[in-house]
């Protein structure tokens, strides 16, 4: 009887009471609704995985929605991490609740960013702790290769030539470019554009070139594209009635032909006939 009350003792003393219990589970550090939703619906908002050719634009994407949800100092750094431990005036050391959050919060964004990097990218940041220094580390990488890249596709777009491609063609051609040139993190000034296209016409556009140059007025890219159609339009009309001249008098020259030959042999033959 004695043995059981002292188990029974020793066993409430050992068991946690409700109130112990609960004052610890407040004590943990909870994951704010923000980040939850962020977590829920990075790789909807992120739909294109980090590489080497779409840096700047996945580095727009992921800054608005970290930004939208009040993480973005995590990635630039300013939110900084608070110390692990205190010091009370006791001298006894405990755990800083701040710092058990801070880490809740900035290792979940790394699982965020993780899900929206390529694997061929992935190994270079996998070992990286924090946020920030993922950021960094992609930052350092990437900016080098944006920069040879933009120059790569300006020189592309500087030498693009309409050749025999058709002007829709022509025309998508060096939208690709420009395109690729804003992905790569650089833009380019409308009036540059202009003078590209421009640059890439053969020599039966020289009259339409000097029209554009010498315009008093700037006109938007849409107008001018809308007027090198129309201008394709009119140069291949008047081939087709080049053409078409070309051929009746091909035709005209030959029936001609044909007649003096039959006139030459009937008095060949009124020759021959006389004679005998």
């Amino acid at each position: 009887m004695v043995s059981e009350l002292l188990m029974d003792s020793s066993s409430s003393s050992l068991s946690p009471s409700p109130a112990s219990s609960s004052t610890d589970k407040s004590k943990e550090p909870k994951i704010p609704a923000q980040l939850k939703f962020l977590m829920s619906n990075v790789k909807s908002v992120i739909s294109t995985q980090l590489s080497t050719e779409n840096h700047p634009i996945w580095k727009s994407q992921i800054l608005k929605l970290f930004s939208a949800n009040g993480f973005e100092g995590f990635l630039t750094g300013t939110n900084v991490k608070p110390q692990k431990q205190l010091l009370a005036t006791d001298g006894t050391v405990s755990l800083n609740p701040l710092y058990q959050t801070w880490m809740l919060v900035d290792q979940n964004l790394a699982a965020a960013l993780y899900s929206t990097i390529s694997q061929s990218f992935l190994p270079y940041v996998l070992n990286l702790e924090t946020s920030h220094e993922i950021w960094l580390t992609i930052e350092k990488r990437l900016q080098s290769t944006n920069r040879s890249r933009q120059l790569q596709l300006k020189s592309e777009l500087h030498h693009v030539q309409k050749g025999e491609k058709s002007m829709v063609q022509y025309l998508s051609e060096i939208k690709q470019k420009v395109d690729a040139i804003t992905t790569a993190g650089s833009t380019i000034d409308p009036q540059d554009i202009l003078l590209y296209t421009l640059n890439g016409l053969p020599a039966s556009y020289n009259a339409f070139k000097t029209a554009i140059r010498t315009q008093l007025q700037p006109i938007s890219l849409d107008e001018f594209y809308s007027l090198l159609i129309s201008e394709e339009l009119s140069i291949l009309s008047e081939l087709t009635v080049e053409t078409m001249s070309t051929s009746d008098d091909t035709a005209l020259n030959s029936t001609t032909f044909r007649g003096r030959s039959r006139g030459r042999q009937s008095f060949n033959n009124r020759g021959r006939s006389t004679s005998q």
